[in-house]
């Protein structure tokens, strides 16, 4: 059955507003068996024994969605999962708005609400609900490492918290086990691969010479809803002439020229699972110099693939992209990093826990995937060349799961 109750605004904080409850079978809109959720809380519920925490308060949307299935964007306002460490206990304090998400989306039975209201505090009314679960005195991690807990709730969080029990960060518990893909998880990160490639056909198709950006977004992106895809974490970036040197996204587009460059970045989203690509396109025709360009981003990204190599630690794809790049002598053109996980996640970002970059002793295990990227930006001639795949860390090495292959493409 599930609980819902209204913790409402300081006039009235301790009177449950409603409590409604229905049987609850799998909720329509969840995209895991309960046998496969169960399994993730089953590990974090043995982390947290051994980090000899009480409980967890996770604010990051990732997280609920990895254990749960609850799938919102309303965790841009206050949102709170607490995770017993009992393995059991489950407890959403959200939004009114996201009560029928967390109904259609997710397993989880006892969600709370907090209202607008002049004052209106929801760190108070988490202390409500912990104060309800015995938890006065106790250890609780918490991920402060969200983008939905900003700076002040963070502070209301401690106020409302404080002298109650001890916070301990924990923002990396939940995350490093998202970080290997369980077989289910790889069903949709081949599916949101399978888009992503699609999705560079369309591209390639709409970018002609004198052709718009826009057409050419709409496409790509088009060709991914077509497909069931999502929207991705964060916008692709489509870039001609002088902004095929940006990669973020900024607002306006052009025209390409008839002799031009035109920089994509793009993930398939398949249940929010990501699998990003990049290319510089040559339009209407390339010179020498993207001719080696290319050449020399090619050979990077595929000495960083092979460098992606289980048990080994993951900055050696780094240190593999900074070798050819630096050769070639175009050091002062590359990038810092070169890549990073890629998982189920939400705006307002895709990229995820860990970075690839020159040191990180992170090691590179089965079931973790990542973008992989290449970068040559020469602002003094103003020409960019990119090329970047998603590859699947294996037992005996890595899958490319970009399937379109790696040439030059001129359109």
């Amino acid at each position: 059955m599930r609980k819902v109750h209204g913790l409402v605004n300081q006039e009235n904080r301790n009177s449950r507003l409603r409590t409604e409850g229905r049987n609850r079978g799998r909720a329509p809109g969840l995209h895991f068996s309960h046998e496969e959720l169960a399994r993730r809380r089953a590990r974090v519920a043995a982390v947290l024994l051994r980090r000899d925490l009480d409980g967890l308060l996770m604010f990051r949307q990732e997280s609920m969605y990895y254990l749960t299935g609850y799938d919102t964007s309303g965790y841009v306002f206050f949102q709170c999962l607490y995770r017993g460490a009992d393995g059991q206990t489950l407890t959403l304090l959200t939004h009114t708005p996201d009560l029928r998400q967390a109904e259609h989306t997710s397993l989880i039975e006892d969600v709370r609400l907090w209202y607008d209201a002049e004052g209106a505090n929801p760190a108070d009314d988490l202390n409500e609900i912990l104060e309800e679960r015995r938890l006065r005195g106790r250890r609780l991690g918490i991920e402060t490492d969200s983008y939905s807990l900003t700076g002040d709730n963070l502070g209301r969080v401690e106020a409302a918290l404080s002298g109650f029990c001890e916070l301990v960060e924990a923002s990396d518990l939940v995350t490093r086990l998202r970080a290997v893909k369980s077989p289910a998880e790889i069903v949709y990160v081949r599916e949101a691969a399978q888009l992503a490639d699609v999705a560079l056909d369309r591209a390639v198709e709409k970018a002609t010479p004198g052709a718009f950006e826009g057409d050419v977004l709409a496409a790509l992106q088009g060709a991914i809803f077509r497909g069931g895809g999502d929207f991705p974490a964060n916008a692709a970036i489509v870039g001609s002439g002088p902004r095929a040197l940006l990669f973020r996204y900024c607002a306006g587009m052009r025209r390409t020229d008839h002799v031009d460059q035109l920089s994509l970045e793009w993930a398939g989203s398949y249940r929010h699972y990501h699998a990003a690509m990049m290319r510089t396109l040559c339009v209407g025709e390339a010179s020498e110099y993207q001719r080696h360009l290319f050449s020399v981003v090619r050979e990077a990204l595929e000495e960083m693939t092979e460098a992606l190599t289980p048990g080994r630690p993951v900055g050696e794809v780094d240190e593999a992209h900074r070798r050819v790049l630096d050769a070639a002598g175009l050091e002062k053109y590359r990038y810092a990093a070169c890549g990073y996980s890629l998982g189920a996640t939400f705006s307002p970002t895709w990229m995820d826990w860990p970075m690839l970059f020159s040191g990180n002793p992170t090691q590179a295990e089965p079931g973790m995937v990542f973008f992989l990227h290449c970068f040559v930006v020469n602002s003094d001639l103003g020409v960019a060349m990119t090329a970047g795949h998603t590859c699947l860390v294996t037992e005996t090495g890595r899958e490319d799961l970009s399937s379109r292959p790696l040439e030059l493409v001129a359109v």
